[in-house]
């Protein structure tokens, strides 16, 4: 039987072995970044975010996508935030942020880049780096294109602005639903959705139902693993954070929102190109290619538009961070420091 003593011996050399461990690695633990965790109310909606890093130092903006939050750039945060100041809000409806009924609040992309907008004004971020993800980048581009001087440089990591990106059999009942909200059984029988309508026994499955789909946990660890070429690397502690808030009552509602109002993104495309074009911002490409929502083929067309451009297809899926975390932030600090500048303050 252990005794006390031996419970602390055996804590004596866990701590001795941590300690020798960081001192090899060469790691202070003052260089650790804290990450605060904070909430700002922005028009009656509280906002949750990450910060981390000193104020003074390059802001990078990370913007997340459908259907995590902030949470999705957790281990991404402490990478960049000992040279950077970094800041990751939840928008309404995901995450750890207010989650308004779908029948009082506007779920509409306008709607919640306006409010990250305002909200990067509120905690008094001036200039910026943006990355964008998924639906970070409609929420992105329009700050973008609005702000245009305020935006040093984009990370683009599976976000499109393209018809490429959306022109795939993920996408065709999602178009015919931007058209017809009681649409039946349009766009369902492609090689994707015939495996749904079957699982269903549903052989004249709504769209919306359809679309319903994509908040049930089998829809979301298929959009953590589909495309990982070792399934095993992806961590249970993403559908395990993500599915308990879409199984919030009327948080489905909200996603079946957000999908219809997604169709007011590809008219904006020309606008968004034409800012490339004009502006010309500092692009750090980093995609997961094997993708079936937003494929490589998304990512192809921002050679046209853009000369300043940095491009990197990486061997996994839609979740890139997941698998490929480090090796972005690396690529990310590469090229910050040679497009937005070295840090001048020490990280927190």
């Amino acid at each position: 039987m252990k005794t006390p003593n031996h419970n602390k011996t055996a804590l004596s050399l866990l701590y001795a072995m941590l300690i020798a461990i960081t001192v090899q690695s060469g790691i202070r633990a003052e260089d650790i970044p804290n990450v605060r965790y904070r909430t700002v109310t922005v028009e009656n909606v509280e906002l949750f975010y990450r910060e981390a890093g000193n104020p003074n130092n390059p802001t990078i903006l990370l913007l997340h996508g459908f259907p995590t939050s902030s949470h999705m750039f957790r281990d991404l945060i402490p990478e960049l935030a000992d040279r950077y100041h970094v800041v990751a809000p939840d928008y309404p409806g995901y995450g750890y942020s207010s989650m308004p009924d779908v029948k009082d609040f506007d779920y509409s992309f306008d709607n919640v880049a306006r409010l990250v907008g305002k909200f990067v004004d509120q905690i008094g971020v001036d200039k910026f780096s943006v990355y964008l993800m998924d639906y970070g980048a409609p929420v992105g581009f329009r700050i973008a294109t609005a702000r245009p001087d305020r935006v040093e440089s984009l990370i683009v990591q599976n976000g499109n602005a393209y018809d490429e990106g959306i022109d795939n059999n993920f996408w065709e009942p999602i178009k015919a639903y931007w058209k017809d909200r009681n649409a039946i059984n349009q766009g369902l029988d492609n090689d994707f959705w015939k495996h749904v309508k079957t699982a269903y026994n549903q052989p004249e499955m709504s769209n919306d139902n359809a679309l319903r789909f994509l908040t049930t946990i089998g829809a979301t660890k298929w959009q953590y693993t589909n495309g990982v070429p070792n399934v095993e690397s992806v961590s249970p502690d993403t559908w395990g954070h993500v599915q308990p808030l879409l199984d919030r009552e009327g948080n489905q509602d909200i996603q079946i929102q957000m999908f219809y109002s997604y169709g007011s993104n590809p008219p904006l495309y020309p606008e968004w190109q034409a800012y490339f074009r004009e502006h010309q911002p500092p692009t750090l490409i980093v995609w997961g290619k094997n993708d079936e929502i937003f494929p490589a083929a998304g990512g192809e067309p921002y050679k046209r538009d853009l000369k300043n451009l940095e491009y990197h297809m990486l061997d996994t899926g839609h979740f890139a961070l997941e698998t490929h975390g480090h090796e972005i932030a690396k690529l990310m600090q590469d090229f910050l420091g040679r497009k937005v500048g070295k840090p001048s303050v020490a990280a927190n």
